[in-house]
């Protein structure tokens, strides 16, 4: 399997549906930010396989679908390929890498959802 043109070995990803409270607890914990994030990322891989949980927000999920006009389902399918993408080793940290982010996210999505 490949993506992004890169090999990438087998291995398990877990999606993890939470609430606000516990995303914050986990944001807070790891990433000493005391908010609720959309979408969490943590690679636990080795090397020889991949090994990675992701947790997705449900409660921001339906609050930014009212926001973005968008549906609760399609926010948790962005989540998931926004984790996906911090897996492969993108970043959001600032405005170009945010580009390049929306940019990935959009196409996977389109080619998701179509």
């Amino acid at each position: 399997m490949s993506a992004e043109g890169r090999s990438v070995p087998a291995g398990s990803i877990t999606l993890c549906f939470v609430d606000n409270r516990m995303i914050r607890r986990l944001n807070r914990k790891y990433h000493f930010r005391d908010r609720a994030t959309d979408v969490l990322a943590f690679d636990l891989s080795d090397g020889s396989r991949i090994l990675t949980d992701i947790f997705i927000s449900t409660d921001t999920a339906v609050s930014n679908a009212k926001i973005f006009k968008t549906t609760p389902l399609y926010e948790n399918y962005l989540y998931l390929v926004h984790g996906l993408l911090h897996i492969l080793g993108y970043n959001d940290n600032n405005a170009e890498n945010r580009e390049v982010m929306r940019d990935k996210e959009k196409y996977y999505l389109e080619k998701c959802l179509t």
